[in-house]
């Protein structure tokens, strides 16, 4: 088992990175899983963080890309709810890594 520490807190991972744990998430986690990545967040990640987390809250699921990137389009507009957007804020895995740092589970539908 995989351990980030945050705060002097251990918070146990799986195999592939992602919280056990939805409770161990806040967003300090989310700094630290982002540096692991090499990744440093800002506003824009921010925004689909909150609300992949909202998504999440609403149909206990982490969605696929395609998923993803409709809710973000009709949540806040084209211009964010796109792939070329999302892509690049994650690395081009946004499903996937924009999951981990919401501390959410990993897309079922995902390699």
């Amino acid at each position: 088992m995989n351990t980030l520490i945050v705060a002097e807190r251990d918070i146990a991972l799986d195999a592939d990175g992602y919280l056990q744990s939805l409770d161990d998430w806040s967003p300090e986690v989310a700094d630290a899983l982002a540096a692991a990545e090499g990744l440093a967040l800002t506003a824009d990640h921010w925004q689909i963080i909150e609300l992949l987390r909202r998504f999440h809250a609403q149909y206990q699921l982490s969605p696929a890309t395609r998923p993803l990137i409709k809710y973000v389009a009709q949540q806040l507009g084209a211009d964010k709810g796109n792939s070329l957007h999302l892509n690049r804020l994650f690395n081009g895995t946004p499903a996937k890594l924009a999951a981990k740092l919401a501390g959410l589970p990993k897309p079922t539908n995902c390699i």
